[in-house]
């Protein structure tokens, strides 16, 4: 019984959260429910991949990202990897592309 009742939670917390719902739990609760925070794991090919898809040069995809030039120069070579979260901005251009073009303006 009580299995099926935390699967029961863990589904619902699950799909609340996936659906953009708010919820106050901590990590330790979650864990206990068994739902995971996956890491990020982007390799060089994907951020490079990310970044054509973008349409912008490495100059213009770091002031984007406000990282500098060298080290998207680094991600894509596969000399270092972005952490924290560049790698969660990464994700997210992954999934839109054109997320950051509000950051583009034109002068007037």
């Amino acid at each position: 019984m009580r299995n099926k009742i935390k699967n029961a939670i863990s589904s619902t917390v699950s799909d609340i959260i996936k659906n953009g719902g708010k919820t106050s739990f901590t990590e330790k609760e979650l864990k206990l429910l068994n739902i995971h925070i996956p890491k990020v794991k982007l390799v060089a090919d994907d951020i490079k991949d990310i970044r054509k898809r973008t349409h912008l040069s490495q100059a213009v995809f770091a002031k984007l990202l406000n990282v500098s030039l060298s080290s998207v120069r680094q991600w894509e070579q596969g000399v270092k990897n972005p952490n924290g979260s560049t790698q969660v901005l990464l994700e997210l251009l992954n999934k839109q592309p054109e997320i950051l073009n509000y950051r583009i303006l034109r002068n007037q």
